[in-house]
C-alpha cells in the first residue's frame, strides 16, 4: 500500500477492500493489513481481482472518492464514481486545453518532449559511466551534447510543429548511438534504424513489444485518474488512437522501455531463438519469448525508486499513475505546470 497525492494505491493483488466506520480497511484472508481514514483520499486504486465491499463503494460514491480497479498487471478494468464526481469538469478542461494549440497544448507538449530528451540523455550518460571501457565514450558524449541543444530549443519552441521537428531530430541523434549501447549478442541484436509495422530485426521487434506494454500501462493510468486517453496535446485527435497515452509515454520511453530492452539483451535474458523472420522480412516474437519479456517487465515494475518530483519512494510500476495524477492536477489548476518525469 502507498499513499501519494491524496491517492491510495493497493498493490496486494489478493487484498479485499472494506469499510469500517469512516475508515477503509485492507484485508487478506480475513486479516487486516492496513487501515486508513477515508477522508484522506480523493481516489483509491487497487490492483487485483478480489474487489471491494458494496458498503465501501457506496461510501466512496457519496464522498466523491473515485474507486479504480486495475488488473494485477496494471490494465484498467473499471472506475466507480459518484453522480456528482468532478470527472466531467476535468475532461472538459482537458478538451479546452487540447483545442488551444498555440498556448496550452504547446506548453504541455514542451514538457513531454523535454522529459523524453532529458531521459534519453540519461540513458546514454549511464552507459558511459558503467561501460567506459567497452564503448566509444567520445561519440556518446557528442550525442548528449546534441541532445542538450535540442532540449533547450524545445523549451523555447513556438509551435507544436517545431516541437515535433525537434523531437524527430533528437530521436535520430539518440538512435544513432543505440547500437553502441548493445554490448552483447551483437550479431543477433543490432540496431541500424528504427523500423516498425512490421519490425525488420530482432531489436526493433523487442522495442515495439515493450513500447506496446508501456502504452497500455500509460493509457490505463490516464483512464484511472479520469482523463480521456484519446484526447492528446502533442499527438492530435485521430479515430482509434490513444493520443494522450502516446503523449505521456514519450518521456518514459528511454527509461522504462529502451533501458529494459538493452538490459534484456546485454544480460542475455532474451535470445535470438525467440524471434522468427518471415518471408516478407518481418520479425515476429515467439510465445515463449513474450512470456520471458512479460516476466521481466513485471519484475522491473516492482523495483522501488525515488520519484524525482515528489521525492518519495515509489515502484516503477506506479510511475505512469503518478504522472497521470500530476497531469490531472495541472489540468484542474492545482499545479502551475506539468512536471515530466526527469530521471536522475
Amino acid at each position: 500500500m502507498k499513499q501519494l497525492l491524496n491517492t491510495l494505491f493497493v498493490n496486494q493483488d489478493t487484498a479485499y477492500l472494506a469499510l469500517d466506520g469512516e475508515n477503509i480497511i485492507v484485508l487478506k484472508d480475513d486479516e487486516v493489513l492496513a487501515r486508513f481514514p477515508l477522508h484522506n483520499f480523493e481516489q483509491i486504486t487497487t490492483f487485483g481481482y478480489v474487489g471491494a465491499s458494496p458498503a465501501l463503494m457506496r461510501k466512496c460514491a457519496e464522498n466523491n472518492i473515485a474507486l479504480t480497479f486495475m488488473s494485477p498487471s496494471g490494465r484498467f478494468m473499471a472506475r466507480v464514481i459518484g453522480a456528482m464526481n468532478g470527472n466531467v469538469l476535468l475532461r472538459k478542461a482537458q478538451y479546452r486545453l487540447s483545442d488551444d494549440e498555440m498556448s496550452a497544448s504547446l506548453e504541455i507538449g514542451k514538457n513531454f518532449i523535454a522529459g523524453k530528451i532529458y531521459n534519453a540523455k540519461w540513458v546514454i550518460s549511464r552507459t558511459c559511466r558503467d561501460n567506459a571501457l567497452r564503448v566509444n565514450v567520445e561519440a556518446l558524449q557528442n550525442v548528449t551534447a546534441q541532445l542538450d541543444g535540442y532540449l533547450q530549443k524545445t523549451m523555447n519552441a513556438a509551435s507544436l510543429d517545431e516541437i515535433r521537428g525537434l523531437e524527430g531530430k533528437a530521436a535520430v541523434a539518440y538512435f544513432s548511438v543505440f547500437d553502441t549501447m548493445i554490448l552483447n549478442q551483437k550479431e543477433q541484436f543490432f540496431f541500424t534504424e528504427r523500423n516498425k509495422r512490421p519490425p525488420l530485426d530482432n531489436m526493433n521487434c523487442l522495442l515495439s513489444f515493450i513500447y506496446s506494454l508501456l502504452a497500455n500501462d500509460v493509457g490505463s493510468a490516464l483512464e484511472g485518474v479520469g482523463l480521456d486517453s484519446y484526447v492528446g496535446f502533442l499527438h492530435r485527435d485521430r479515430p482509434g488512437r490513444a493520443s494522450l497515452a502516446l503523449d505521456m509515454m514519450e518521456e518514459l520511453r528511454p527509461i522504462l522501455a529502451d533501458r529494459i530492452a538493452l538490459t534484456l539483451v546485454n544480460r542475455r535474458q532474451v535470445k535470438a531463438t525467440g524471434f522468427v523472420k518471415k518471408e516478407n522480412g518481418a520479425v515476429l516474437m515467439t510465445d515463449d519469448m513474450r512470456k520471458v519479456i512479460l516476466a521481466a517487465w513485471h519484475e522491473h515494475k516492482e523495483e522501488t525508486i525515488m520519484h524525482p518530483f515528489l521525492e518519495e519512494k515509489v515502484k516503477w510500476g506506479l510511475v505512469p499513475h503518478v504522472q497521470a495524477l500530476l497531469l490531472a492536477r495541472y489540468i484542474r489548476g492545482d499545479l502551475d505546470g506539468y512536471p515530466p518525469f526527469l530521471w536522475k
